[in-house]
């Protein structure tokens, strides 16, 4: 039996690293320079440094600042057409999951033969024209470590992942700076996401030695460091939630995630729940579903994050990481409700049969969901 595991070439993990671009520019002998980011960040001034750095190496720069949040396939179609005729040798990429997504099918789209329809398709077509820099300026997505890109098709008003091994970036630079001024909302609802990541991952029908490392790893840092972070904003805690999605982006990369991150993704496309929010509202919910299928696997997890519960039974420990997300939600004040997003009892149906399709990730879970199993999970939330 083997195990493989694919990451980014180079991270650098710090305050103040960003201007470090410039050696990866240096190392890539870019002449040409594409920035992926939107138009918020360089309203604020987050892309500022990065421009000033990239302007200092005597590169040509385009930049791209019409990325949506939570993309669509048209916005990604809109992003690409606006820099259709761009050659670049170096893309870079600073922003949230969105942002680093949409830059990943740009790097595999721009001069192909293929549109993005294709590539949902197909995703083995995928092919990057350039070498790729992300730099994440929230502290959940963990897109900068993984081969998936996220859209919404707004046809099917469900939202779909793309899996290539050509998404990978080829270096990351994850500065504490970027999430320094992050309003607590974001912090809590990414932090969430990036903590679903690494249990889901560590409770994967996909799970291997390898994923496990960077999951638990992952979920020690988040455990520990998420509401600290979300109160505080203390720059040591920034930084391990910084690591911490990290991990869980490389976790998914080994392994993939689970029922929780199949059944958000339909109150993304059709009812535009922040990804992170919905998880964080699913989470408890579906941990607490699967505990009879993983509860050896969430024991385990707890003997790596909560060592002092060692002594406890297998059943009590896996209850203690399930009861520990709900307190994390409910500490970090994210909704927990679904009604609180138009979403009526009337929408189940729909919810459900959104629910079935996303076939990629129920797989993974080691606890098949019927559809009455979904309904019940999801009326719960209501």
């Amino acid at each position: 039996m083997s195990f493989q595991l694919q990451m980014p070439a180079r991270v650098t993990l710090g305050e103040g690293v960003l201007v470090q671009v410039e050696e990866t520019i240096g190392r890539n002998r870019a002449k040409r320079v594409l920035v992926c980011t939107d138009e918020t960040l360089r309203k604020l001034g987050v892309t500022s440094l990065l421009e000033s750095v990239i302007a200092k190496t005597g590169a040509s720069m385009e930049i791209v600042d019409n990325i949506k949040a939570e993309p669509s396939v048209p916005d990604v179609e809109k992003s690409l057409g606006t820099i259709k005729n761009t050659a670049a040798d170096l893309l870079i990429a600073i922003g949230g999951g969105s942002v680093m997504d949409t830059a990943k099918i740009i790097a595999v789209l721009l001069g192909a033969s293929y549109g993005i329809k294709e590539l949902l398709s197909d995703p083995s077509r995928a092919r990057k024209f350039c070498p790729t820099l992300m730099i994440p300026t929230t502290c959940g997505t963990g897109s900068e470590a993984t081969c998936n890109a996220i859209v919404s098709i707004p046809e099917e008003q469900v939202k779909k992942g793309i899996v290539s091994a050509a998404f990978i970036p080829d270096e990351v630079i994850l500065d504490v700076d970027n999430i320094k001024g992050l309003p607590k909302s974001i912090i809590a609802a990414t932090g969430v996401d990036a903590l679903a990541h690494c249990v889901e991952c560590y409770t994967s029908k996909k799970a291997t030695p390898l994923s496990d490392l960077y999951a638990s790893g992952g979920a020690k840092l988040i455990f520990h460091h998420i509401e600290k972070a979300y109160t505080e904003r203390d720059g040591g805690s920034l930084q391990n939630m910084l690591l911490g999605a990290f991990y869980g982006g490389a976790a998914i990369t080994g392994s993939g995630t689970t029922a929780v991150h199949a059944l958000s993704y339909p109150l993304g496309g059709r009812y535009h729940v922040p990804h992170g929010v919905s998880n964080a509202i699913l989470f408890a919910r579906v941990m607490a579903f699967n505990k009879d299928a993983c509860g050896e696997r969430l024991a385990a997890l707890c003997d790596a994050v909560y060592p002092k519960h060692n002594a406890r039974a297998a059943g009590e420990k896996a209850d203690f990481i399930i009861r520990r997300i709900s307190e994390i939600v409910k500490n970090t004040n994210i909704p927990v409700s679904l009604k609180d997003f138009g979403v009526k009892e009337e929408d189940l149906e729909d919810m459900v049969q959104s629910g079935i399709r996303q076939k990629r990730l129920l797989d993974n879970n080691m606890k098949e969901l019927s559809p009455d199993d979904i309904r019940d999970i999801y009326r719960q939330v209501i």
